[in-house]
């Protein structure tokens, strides 16, 4: 799962509309099948996905960059146990191999980076790699200058020929204002992508048409609720809960939207663009329409998605590390069942006009007291081989930043909605759950979104206690 979020990130817009073959990222699937997560067949160089014992037991590749550390120590944000754990574990033993490095491997999970990293920042035991999406990395580490400079991992060869780092990652994913320190400098390279969308399970919709407009949407809405379930949504977690808001608002206000409403120290922007009252509105709707299923907001994750899996509900709205949580789920469980996974994204509203579609990278950092720097950056430039990266979509059923790699079955409808040159590509949120060390999502945000989705409040009565929370907010901070 997409862990918490928190930290501040700059207020530049990001709109990406060059037509690009992105790729995304989850949390990983639990399958250890021949086939890999997706139950593509094995295969390899003609752009189909490698079974897991097929990427585990390949040759390692060799690498171009040969450092003359010969250790260096990683934090890491996955389980041992997870798939992409075990593809790393895969990488580390490879490196130690090819290249007589050593990889010492702490895995903490998803709240590591204030649980454990933070603290130790300003201690002699800090870790030289860490990994997480860009926006966690940068409110609990960047801002408070933990970590240093990766510019130069860009330029290193990653043991295909001549190839960089740089020919092989899009631009797009780290030549970004929210990849970068206050200095301009990089502190980020990804090798995942997040993306999100509703999610239905085809076996169980067969006649189901992705609905194109919003009166569209709320008719499957209604028919699903009829039926016995319409959305499954996991209440406690504050981000999942936030997507229905700053996903319509996006789509009337365009990506740095919401942070300019965020940035506004009156708070009068949230009254005077008409946009988000808009947007508050459609989610009261869904509030007022109990569309949600019974207990969604009185549960603890992952009960509500797990759910869904067992069918109670038609849509599951969330990121593109469902389908791996989910037939994870299903697998553990045993009896054999399966989800053929679908995806749409929320039909722009008629009188918006921003089509939007959101995304976050998780990259590799340096710390800034990194004793073995040099062993770490060769790994970053290592790990990018195809060879090595192949390992996201084999193992965790997820996707690479490297166009050329294959695509998962499961998350081919959201790649097409990603890589669609007309849509206007926006951070998760619009990035506002990273400004200012979280404290504003923590405090005004979450908790007025939390109650309108909950039907605690309505659409008008959001927009006029935000804006004056927007501007307390500001005085307390000075």
């Amino acid at each position: 799962m997409r862990s918490i979020y928190g930290g501040r990130r700059g207020t530049s817009a990001l709109v990406l509309t060059a037509a690009v073959s992105l790729v995304l990222a989850g949390c990983g699937s639990g399958s250890d099948n021949a086939g890999g997560g997706s139950g593509n067949a094995p295969a390899g160089d003609d752009g189909k996905l490698v079974g897991e014992q097929e990427f585990m037991n390949a040759p390692c590749p060799e690498p171009a960059v040969k450092p003359t550390q010969k250790e260096f120590t990683y934090w890491s944000m996955w389980t041992k146990d997870e798939p992409q754990g075990r593809v790393l574990q895969k990488a580390f033993k490879c490196f130690e191999e090819k290249a007589g490095v050593k990889v010492n491997v702490q895995w903490f999970g998803r709240k590591f980076l204030t649980q454990n990293v933070a603290p130790a920042l300003n201690t002699d035991t800090v870790p030289d790699l860490i990994d997480q999406d860009i926006s966690q990395v940068k409110a609990a580490v960047v801002d408070v200058g933990g970590t240093q400079a990766v510019d130069d991992v860009l330029a290193m060869k990653i043991g295909e020929g001549d190839k960089t780092v740089k020919d092989v990652i899009p631009s797009f994913l780290y030549d970004i204002p929210q990849s970068k320190d206050k200095d301009g400098k990089l502190f980020s390279v990804p090798y995942e992508v997040l993306s999100n969308g509703w999610w239905y399970d085809k076996n169980r919709q067969k006649d189901f048409v992705e609905p194109k407009t919003t009166d569209e949407l709320f008719a499957a809405l209604d028919k699903a609720k009829a039926a016995g379930g319409a959305i499954a949504q996991d209440g406690d977690i504050d981000f999942y809960n936030a997507y229905f808001l700053t996903q319509i608002a996006e789509k009337y206000v365009g990506a740095g939207g919401i942070q300019k409403a965020v940035d506004d120290r009156t708070g009068n922007l949230w009254r005077s663009e008409p946009g988000f009252l808009k947007a508050a509105q459609y989610v009261e709707r869904l509030a007022k329409g109990k569309y949600f299923i019974d207990g969604w907001d009185a549960s603890k994750f992952p009960q509500v998605q797990q759910r869904w899996a067992d069918g109670e509900a038609a849509f599951l709205f969330v990121g593109s590390w469902g389908p791996s949580e989910t037939r994870e789920y299903l697998g553990k469980q045993g009896g054999g069942a399966t989800i053929d996974y679908g995806s749409f994204q929320f039909p722009k509203p008629e009188d918006a006009t921003h089509d939007t579609i959101e995304f976050l990278p998780i990259g590799w950092s340096v710390t800034k007291k990194a004793k073995n720097a040099e062993a770490a950056k060769a790994f970053i430039a290592y790990f990018t081989n195809k060879d090595l990266a192949r390992g996201i979509p084999a193992v965790a059923d997820n996707l690479h930043p490297r166009a050329e790699l294959p695509v998962p079955d499961d998350l081919k409808q959201l790649n097409t909605a990603l890589t669609d040159s007309k849509k206007e590509k926006v951070i998760f949120m619009d990035s506002i759950d990273s400004l200012y060390e979280g404290t504003y999502v923590k405090n005004v945000f979450y908790p007025l979104n939390n109650d309108l989705l909950k039907g605690k409040i309505t659409a008008q009565q959001f927009i006029d206690q935000i804006g004056p929370k927007t501007a307390e907010f500001w005085t307390n901070r000075g």
